[in-house]
């Protein structure tokens, strides 16, 4: 443990022997960090906040008071195995944040990628895999085992089931339950509900070139909007505009998809996956 004069750690902190602690960091009054815990450089930690397990948090990441990164797993087959949690460079974790270890009938770690923002009360549960860049609001709640590709963006106290897989700048409506996979660049809105086209203003917000949107929309419409079967459009369009490349993504991110799509509004409700 390092407690020295290049750190702002507050007296009343309760810091474990055996806690990594690098240069630069702030931990506020009667926060408590565990003994196999590794805080990166420049890190902050805020009065109140409990990290434990084995935790590594990268450097410049700010945890806010009363969050609780590195508690055990909300899973019944958990018996106190020395899983993990990785928190990415630049991430910011607000207040009354839940993120749970893993687990070893899962990946075994919990991971949160860079330049995260994750509002006060999320959850985050055991063996969740979030990427770069991801933005959710005050009260998202992740099922165990959910993955979340980069930029991708949830609203406020929205749901999401198990095992899920949420594609990169999808960008899922406050309030939403999510049961399936969401595609890639997509709208998703409602209590077990649906899609409502592509993403857009988050498409533009990250420039994508203009010919790229328009390409996705038309494959978009090609795969939703159809009387074939969602995966076999997904198909047809990979075969003939595979050669775009947010469009090859789109397409295989539907084809590999485990738990089924939702419907896209005004879809026929015959159109299976």
């Amino acid at each position: 443990m390092h407690k020295n004069n290049i750190n702002n750690i507050h007296p009343m902190a309760v810091i474990s022997e055996g806690a990594q602690i690098g240069k630069g960091v702030e931990i506020g009054a009667y926060a408590i960090i565990g003994p196999n815990v590794i805080i990166g450089d420049n890190s902050k930690i805020g009065a109140h906040a409990v990290i434990d397990g084995y935790t590594t948090i990268a450097q410049n990441v700010s945890i806010s008071s009363f969050a609780v990164v590195g508690g055990a797993p909300q899973d019944i087959t958990y018996k106190g195995e020395p899983t993990k949690v990785f928190i990415g460079d630049n991430t910011i974790i607000r207040e009354f944040v839940t993120v749970h270890r893993g687990t070893t009938g899962g990946c075994g770690i919990t991971n949160i990628g860079k330049n995260c923002l994750i509002m006060a009360y999320c959850h985050i549960a055991h063996d969740c895999q979030i990427a770069d860049n991801v933005i959710m609001a005050n009260g998202a709640t992740l099922g165990g085992h959910v993955t979340i590709d980069e930029h991708a963006v949830l609203g406020g106290v929205i749901a999401v089931h198990q095992f899920c897989h949420i594609g990169a700048y999808a960008f899922i409506g406050g309030m939403s339950g999510v049961n399936k996979d969401i595609p890639p660049f997509v709208k998703f809105f409602g209590i077990r509900g649906d899609m409502y086209g592509l993403n857009v203003v988050g498409l533009r917000r990250h420039r994508f070139p203009k010919e790229h949107i328009e390409a996705l929309k038309k494959a978009y419409r090609r795969i939703f909007h159809s009387d074939i079967t969602v995966k076999a459009g997904a198909q047809e369009v990979l075969k003939d505009m595979g050669d775009i490349p947010p469009v090859k993504t789109f397409c295989e991110f539907i084809l590999n998809s485990s738990r089924g799509l939702p419907r896209s509004a005004g879809m026929e409700a015959t159109a299976d996956v």
